[in-house]
């Protein structure tokens, strides 16, 4: 029954992005290419376990008036595992968990505040891919940004949400094509 559940989340994520993208050929001629990356620090459920969350991204978004953009983005994200170092006096050793590996499947969306200021939003599915059977979840992350003809330096809250949120602030880094 779980897997019945995530095949049609994953179903209508998928055809969501179809619509997406098929709206943005239909009525834009004009789009965006962008390769980024982004590091942050994790909060909530994720803090006690993670250090750190690194990743790439990559999205491409059609324009749709001249200040609003849409489109599809992927990528890669992962959340590193924090070591414990453990001392009871007569043995020490470490601990060290498993990283948490994330390939998102989201639609993305720009608007421009003025010709230097954005704000932006990514929603969609975050797959899974790293030990264990966490199966992923619901991805929302909100951004708010600076931006030229070349270059966008952002800062965004995401969130990775199932039974567990893996959630972090994040600074980026897009160039755009």
């Amino acid at each position: 029954m779980i897997i019945l559940i995530k095949y049609i989340k994953m179903k209508r994520i998928f055809l969501s992005l179809v619509a997406i993208m098929a709206f943005g050929f239909a009525n834009a001629q004009e789009g965006n290419f962008k390769v980024g990356a982004h590091v942050g620090v994790p909060l909530g459920d994720a803090k006690d376990g993670f250090s750190v969350n690194l990743g790439v991204d990559v999205a491409y978004l059609w324009k749709v008036t001249d200040k609003f953009s849409a489109g599809a983005t992927t990528g890669y994200t992962t959340f590193l595992a924090k070591t414990y170092r453990y001392n009871d006096g007569f043995t020490s050793f470490e601990l060290k968990g498993d990283p948490a590996g994330f390939i998102p499947v989201a639609g993305t969306a720009q608007y421009s505040l003025t010709n230097d200021l954005f704000v932006g939003i990514d929603l969609g599915y975050a797959l899974y891919v790293a030990n264990g059977n966490e199966g992923g979840g619901f991805l929302y992350q909100p951004k708010f940004g600076y931006q030229n003809q070349k270059i966008e330096l952002y800062a965004a809250y995401k969130a990775i949400s199932n039974d567990v949120t893996f959630s972090s602030v994040n600074l980026g880094f897009n160039y755009k094509f």
